[in-house]
């Protein structure tokens, strides 16, 4: 029985996978890429800063960042830096339902377009939030929250994203 279960999961997720930019819009295949990170990996731990002072990077490369939380006055929270190489809207997805706030490397808060407590395909996406970035460095709080962990994994947003994989 288990056998029929991981291959009907295979081939959803192939399916899934397959249509990526084809029938279904973009976003459908950006969040189906985005589960099977957050729920398999490859994943680095890093550990937030209260603050942005040396907060410690994250990327969009395709891989769950475990972001350990600093205990605030709220509750846990914490900073990481992200590096935009690209002026483009990116999709930043969260395994828990945390608070998110953005600013630019001199501190300017950044406005979170749209932003989601689920994705319809994928229940272990917890937050979604699509924010259009600059070229440079943003930092992303988390918190407060009572999650101790949080699992993160940024993606780009456009259509041609499947483009630089090569």
């Amino acid at each position: 029985m288990k056998k029929k279960l991981l291959a009907a999961f295979l081939l959803s997720t192939a399916l899934v996978s397959a249509g990526c930019g084809d029938d279904h819009p973009e976003e459908e295949g950006v969040d189906a890429e985005a589960c099977e990170h957050l729920q398999e990996g490859p994943a680095s731990a890093v550990t937030a800063t209260l603050g942005t002072d040396a907060a410690p990077a994250i990327r969009a490369d395709h891989r769950r960042y475990d972001v350990t939380l600093a205990d605030g006055p709220d509750g846990k929270q914490g900073a990481v830096s992200f590096a935009a190489d690209e002026a483009a809207d990116y999709v930043i997805y969260t395994n828990a339902d945390v608070d998110l706030s953005i600013t630019t490397a001199s501190g300017v808060a950044v406005e979170i377009e749209e932003s989601a407590s689920s994705s319809e395909g994928c229940a272990d996406i917890k937050g979604r939030h699509v924010v259009p970035l600059t070229v440079g460095t943003h930092y992303l709080t988390f918190g407060p929250t009572s999650a101790a962990t949080v699992g993160v994994l940024i993606e780009e947003s456009h259509d041609e994203h499947h483009g630089h994989e090569h």
